[in-house]
């Protein structure tokens, strides 16, 4: 059971209903999701968590396929099978097939050994407290990632652990 109330976006707080407005507009169920209505009960987390997913939006340079790769990555380390679900749902219709799909949340290869040495790096960071040793660092450089999308990389780091540790602190019901 939810241990944060749920709100829709008429009964938030009022600091929280712009937020709520605008994720509702983009939502392909015209709602907020569970999580999203959570948040909203303290305007401070929703507030963080949209201007972290409106900083990548705007700044990031990442292909959405990959984007998706390092949030299932990230969220199968954190452990919280609803993050895994949206993750999932959004690299299917990003281009992912089921079985890479696992592959990303398990730690598995996906057959690409670029997308598998990113991967490496943020699930290890993810486990590790934003630690990752110089070989897996080495390893990534070596498949091509630049330092900029290697520092990028840590940007999904920050929102996947902050949505799926808010999601596992919070107990939120999955609605996906």
């Amino acid at each position: 059971m939810s241990r944060i109330p749920t709100h829709t976006v008429e009964g938030a707080p009022d600091a929280s209903r712009p937020f709520l407005q605008k994720i509702a507009q983009s939502s392909p169920t015209g709602r907020p999701l569970n999580l999203h209505a959570q948040m909203a009960h303290s305007p401070a987390v929703l507030a963080a968590y949209t201007s972290l997913r409106a900083v990548i939006a705007e700044h990031g340079t990442l292909d959405p396929k990959v984007s998706w790769a390092l949030n299932l990555a990230i969220a199968g380390t954190v452990g919280n099978d609803y993050m895994m679900g949206i993750a999932s749902r959004f690299a299917r219709m990003n281009g992912w097939t089921d079985a890479q799909i696992t592959a990303l949340r398990t730690g598995a290869t996906t057959g690409d050994t670029r997308i598998h040495a990113l991967t490496d790096l943020v699930r290890e960071a993810a486990a590790h407290s934003g630690k990752v040793t110089d070989a897996t660092w080495k390893v990534a450089q070596q498949a091509g990632w630049s330092d900029e999308q290697l520092a990028e990389a840590f940007a999904y780091l920050g929102l996947t652990v902050f949505t799926g540790y808010f999601l596992n602190y919070a107990e939120t019901d999955s609605d996906i």
